[in-house]
């Protein structure tokens, strides 16, 4: 495969486009602020920036109402000192504000902001017992970079103020949350909102820190873009999906001379008579898509049921096993005249034949459900593929898939980011890992993060239909790159994975929305891929012409 330069993938990315794409670890973002504070930028210029930010957007938010007590739990270094300035701004404006800051031992700077409000009479204890009457509470104990378990005085305030469950606010990280791994560490801050400053950190995705940020935002204090790619590079090994670059990659808009042979042929292997309804899942997705061609290779005796169901896609009868599993595909089918083949869904692990004879194709490959468990025994197999394979499995397929990588049943939680990248580096495949924050790993180890999702996706049959919509999407993208260069390109495969995943996580948001995270099925889930893809249009349509207006202006 060769790379190519499509401006239609890869656009040009507004200053705020850019910033949220990135994550960083706290060594980076040590490096990055070093650069900051070396060229000249003071120390106490930026807290008190950051410290204004911080109030203007918690006013914003409506976090506080007139009459309201805040509590501010300080602690010795600069997030201390950030929390500091919020306390004087907010007693300025007339709350009445009470400060947790136990240690006296503080940094020059977060000390001299501590004087200042003992000057002004905010109350200051060394417990956190008198907070309790407090409407909301701003954690400013520890930033980024902790790496030591909370313990005694410390590990018990956090414990007390998580039992109080009032709404708290942290300054850039949950006090007591690893800033890479985003773990707990000993016991953390449970907050309902967290203002993560600068640059988004990796704690921020990854699945067991979401019980202690809350609703994260980023503030934006103005890092310049040249410090960030002195230490990240211009194009990150980890970054964050973003609405801009999930829509950019779509097969939109289509040429007004296109037919349906441009637009992609995906042929679609699932389902079983036990589990048909997963192949009727990947198969409404899939033509949600909007691919040109839609073939869909079921058990014989099921073939009726996917006609009466889905009439516009191509029916392909299999011969099947005693129990209905599709044992081989007809030899009359040729696996490379599709553009994208997707395979997994319903199976079940009896299909081993059918699973061997895709890994043989020449054509890019999905992977899911029992697809993975039969490859789980044959990982070789994919060594020997000349094109890309994408595997999608959640965590129990992703630890039969590589059990060497998760020898310990902690793996992929101590750092799930890293996991992953490894097993798309050794298998040659891009992993899909699913979860509350989706990681697609790449061979090359490029590795992009779904910031968003919702717990309504936690539903059976939820990723059949993603299986659908991205082998569609893939399908697709195949074709056009093809169209354009003669041949595939590893950025367009991955172009179309992410947009698939962003697509779907935006549909089980809308649907969320719409009938309740309790009402989200697969089929309500499907429905609702279309109505979301056209309010993803919406948003980036006022997004860029408001930024056309900015410019202009």
């Amino acid at each position: 495969m060769t790379e190519m330069n499509d401006s239609r993938l890869a656009p040009p990315l507004t200053r705020i486009e850019q910033i949220q794409r990135f994550a960083v670890t706290a060594e980076q973002m040590r490096q990055i602020e070093a650069r900051i504070f070396a060229a000249g930028m003071p120390v106490a210029a930026l807290m008190e920036k950051v410290g204004k930010l911080l109030v203007q957007r918690l006013l914003k938010q409506n976090l506080l109402k007139e009459g309201d007590r805040v509590g501010i739990l300080v602690g010795s270094g600069h997030n201390g000192g950030d929390a500091l300035v919020m306390a004087r701004e907010l007693y300025l404006s007339g709350y009445e504000v009470l400060r947790y800051q136990p240690l006296t031992n503080l940094k020059d700077l977060t000390a001299a902001h501590s004087r200042y409000a003992d000057s002004l009479g905010i109350a200051k204890f060394d417990s956190v017992e008198p907070l309790k009457t407090c409407n909301l509470m701003i954690d400013g104990l520890f930033g980024f970079g902790l790496t030591r378990s909370l313990e005694g005085a410390f590990a018990l305030a956090v414990q007390e103020i998580n039992r109080w469950q009032k709404q708290t606010v942290s300054i850039d990280l949950p006090s007591g949350l690893h800033t890479d791994t985003g773990a707990a560490l000993g016991t953390a801050i449970r907050a309902t909102h967290t203002f993560c400053l600068g640059l988004w950190k990796l704690a921020f995705l990854q699945d067991q820190a979401l019980e202690y940020t809350g609703k994260a935002e980023l503030i934006d204090f103005g890092i310049p873009l040249a410090n960030i790619h002195a230490i990240l590079g211009a194009d990150p090994l980890m970054q964050r999906m973003t609405a801009a670059s999930a829509i950019a990659a779509l097969p939109l808009p289509r040429p007004a001379s296109t037919h349906k042979y441009q637009q992609g042929h995906l042929l679609l292997v699932c389902g079983s008579r036990r589990y048909m309804g997963a192949a009727l899942l990947a198969g409404s997705a899939a033509r949600s898509s909007g691919v040109g061609m839609l073939s869909i290779a079921v058990p014989q005796s099921c073939q009726s049921l996917l006609v009466s169901h889905l009439p516009d896609a191509l029916a392909i009868g299999c011969p099947e096993t005693e129990s209905g599993a599709i044992a081989h595909l007809p030899d009359a089918v040729d696996l490379e005249k599709y553009d994208a083949i997707a395979c997994g869904s319903g199976l079940t692990i009896e299909a081993k034949t059918l699973v061997q004879q895709v890994l043989n194709s020449a054509c890019p490959l999905i992977l899911d459900a029992d697809g993975l468990n039969i490859l789980a025994s044959a990982m070789e197999s994919l060594h020997s593929r000349s094109a890309p394979t994408v595997l999608t499995p959640h965590a129990g397929e992703f630890k039969r898939l590589f059990p060497h990588l998760v020898e310990l049943s902690s793996a992929l939680t101590d750092d799930r980011l890293q996991t992953v990248q490894k097993a798309a580096q050794q298998s040659g495949a891009i992993v899909l890992l699913k979860g509350a924050r989706t990681a697609i790993a790449t061979p090359q180890g490029s590795v992009w993060l779904n910031p968003d999702s919702t717990s309504a996706l936690a539903r059976g049959g939820s990723g059949d239909v993603l299986t659908g919509l991205m082998g569609g999407l893939l399908a697709q993208i195949v074709r056009n790159s093809a169209l354009q260069e003669g041949v595939w390109s590893d950025r367009a495969i991955v172009s179309a994975i992410q947009s698939a995943t962003w697509w779907h996580s935006q549909a089980g948001i809308l649907a969320a929305q719409t009938r309740t995270e309790l009402g989200v099925d697969a089929t309500t889930l499907s429905q609702f891929l279309i109505p979301a893809l056209q309010k993803m249009m919406q948003v980036q349509n006022l997004t860029q012409n408001l930024t056309q207006t900015l410019k202009a202006d």
